[in-house]
């Protein structure tokens, strides 16, 4: 039983931060829980409250709905992550966790010394942006920080940040859910009677979030996700766990 209430809490705490900033789901998750389960188990898991996560981001932030971003983003992006993904066959996967986190940090640090500084919003950069975020993503393995880098230099409104976020990342985690269920991973009965529970729970934390998100200034939300970003970036450069 108490499995049950401390994977429930770990949902609760990683569906918050995944939504407030945008990432984090997973880097907070699949850690945790690889102590106890196998990591196929793992993946499928944490997959499905992604997905979920990526629904409750388009719902409680609808006002940012950005079809435009998210197709010209999104697209190339889910495409290029394949080409990024090959390269990294046979690669040391902690020298590139080391290297995405060197990457974040420098980003950070080049953030808070321009705060003013953006790309610009038109479809040409977006596209380019989605390639270089998607082939990164494929390249490095982690998908939400590096998204969110590339987001985050458009200095979007904070609801279409978080909603193009979550709609770029529900193509992404379909296909995720969908290759480990093809490839014969089942949750077990406790996780798959639990999910009645992490679902619920899972969008108690993005209203949790929301509420948080309302209350931060447009000006400084930007540099809010500069900070997560930063942590996510020590923790890959100091502690890989690959």
């Amino acid at each position: 039983m108490y499995e049950l209430v401390l994977l429930a809490l770990l949902t609760l705490a990683a569906s918050a931060v995944g939504t407030l900033s945008g990432f984090g789901t997973s880097t907070i998750m699949v850690p945790v829980l690889t102590l106890f389960f196998p990591l196929p188990l793992t993946l499928l898991f944490v997959g499905v409250i992604h997905l979920f996560g990526d629904l409750w981001k388009m719902l409680l932030f609808r006002k940012g709905l950005d079809w435009r971003l998210v197709l010209s983003f999104g697209a190339p992006g889910v495409l290029l992550s394949y080409v990024g993904a090959e390269l990294s066959v046979g690669a040391d996967a902690a020298i590139l966790e080391r290297l995405l986190g060197a990457f974040l940090l420098l980003y950070v640090l080049f953030l808070f010394r321009h705060e003013s500084w953006r790309l610009p919003q038109s479809t040409a950069v977006a596209v380019s942006g989605g390639a270089l975020s998607g082939f990164f993503a494929g390249l490095f393995g982690v998908g939400g920080a590096i998204r969110s880098t590339f987001l985050a230099a458009f200095n979007l409104p904070k609801e279409t940040y978080i909603f193009v976020s979550g709609a770029v990342a529900l193509v992404i985690d379909l296909v995720r859910v969908g290759t480990c269920l093809g490839e014969g991973v089942r949750l077990e009965t406790m996780l798959l009677y639990g999910m009645a529970a992490f679902v619920p729970i899972s969008l108690l934390g993005a209203f949790l979030a929301k509420k948080v998100v309302n209350r931060i200034p447009q000006r400084t939300f930007r540099l809010v996700i500069a900070v997560l970003l930063g942590l996510i970036g020590i923790r890959f450069l100091l502690f890989p766990q690959r």
